[in-house]
């Protein structure tokens, strides 16, 4: 045994014990390696008390949390809607002061309504729009000409007339004149609108022309009878289902349905004549439907130059100095009519256009 392992053996090389000084030891140290002693019932309830109480702290503490998480959450939805509401009414707002009010009202500047896209009657191209337009154009003390700017393939004959009709009303009380330039396209019913300024004018790669009218459809009736379908369809008159694409159509149903397509041709090429007079060329190809370019369209005497929107303000007023008098879209309405029509095409109703176009297919 080393000397380090005699310092600690007390029994070798501590003070020297009594028999009665070495039994109170070894008892003491039996003490201290007995266990704890058990619990009475009262302290085990107490315990089991405590730790349920602790286990539903932890509980309220978490509801607390899931709550202030909910209660964020609410608070800030609520805050997107209201910013979303705002965000419509000042839209809104300035829908009508941008109707009411501008740039160039003080001043002699050419008043401008936007022609674009489809003409219908639930586009922003209605003839009602547009003629809005026309109208609040032409009232304004410094407008010095009104300027139909056209970027349209056509659409609706009744709307493309109505729109023609006002042109015409306005062009000859001849108290300041109507323009139409043409940017991308000017075709069809677009044209026809056109035709009814005092000038036109096109680029020279615009797209001019295409008058005629046009009906397109689908014969269906072997697809369905392939498919083992059966079309029921109950009608009162012997030619009132006549265009539908699953029933056939007859030779006289058929030269019927021409001659009311010749018939609508002829009141475009009339009122295209009307509109243009002795500008136009002799050429026949002018109503075949053919599309021209803007420098083609010059030749013919579709247009009457090339041009652009801010050349002609430039060159009429010394600096483009231009306004839109187009009535701004109600940002409810259009969401509420765009709506309404994707619900008509699902639930397979159909709208009331004309099946007839003026417009490029």
């Amino acid at each position: 045994m080393s000397d380090d392992d005699k310092r600690d053996d007390r029994w070798t090389s501590g003070p020297e014990l009594t028999p009665e000084q070495a039994r109170r030891e070894r008892e003491a140290q039996r003490a201290d390696a007995a266990p704890p002693p058990a619990e009475d019932a009262e302290t085990l309830r107490e315990r089991q008390r405590l730790a349920q109480l602790e286990m539903m702290g932890r509980w309220i503490d978490g509801v607390l949390v899931e709550q202030r998480r909910s209660r964020r959450w609410k608070l800030f939805f609520r805050f997107f809607f209201v910013l979303l509401i705002l965000a419509l009414l000042a839209l809104s707002a300035y829908a009508v002061l941008g109707a009411s009010g501008g740039n160039g009202l003080d001043q002699p500047h050419l008043g401008v309504v936007e022609v674009k896209g489809v003409i219908d009657s639930d586009s922003p191209a209605s003839a009602e729009r547009v003629i809005e337009g026309l109208e609040r154009a032409w009232q304004a003390k410094e407008t010095k000409a009104v300027v139909l700017h056209i970027n349209s393939p056509g659409g609706s004959p009744v709307q493309s007339q109505r729109i023609f009709a006002a042109i015409m009303r306005l062009r000859e009380s001849g108290d300041k004149p109507v323009l139409a330039v043409i940017e991308d396209i000017g075709a069809s019913g677009a044209y026809y609108v056109a035709a009814a300024a005092d000038e036109i004018i096109a680029a020279p790669a615009s797209l001019v022309g295409s008058i005629g009218v046009i009906h397109a459809g689908f014969g269906l009736q072997e697809a369905i009878n392939r498919l083992g379908i059966e079309r029921r369809l109950f009608t009162a008159g012997e030619n009132k289902a006549f265009l539908d694409p699953f029933s056939e159509i007859t030779p006289a149903q058929r030269d019927f349905w021409q001659k009311v397509l010749v018939t609508t041709h002829q009141q475009f090429i009339d009122d295209v004549r009307q509109g243009r007079g002795d500008r136009l060329v002799d050429d026949e190809r002018l109503f075949s439907g053919l599309i021209w370019s803007g420098e083609q369209a010059l030749a013919l005497g579709l247009v009457d130059r090339l041009d652009s929107l801010d050349g002609v303000a430039r060159a009429r007023l010394g600096e483009a100095r231009l306004r839109d008098y187009t009535p701004s879209l109600d940002p409810f309405e259009r969401i509420s009519r765009q709506f309404g029509r994707v619900a008509a095409e699902w639930l397979g109703v159909s709208h009331a256009d004309s099946p007839l176009r003026y417009q490029l297919p």
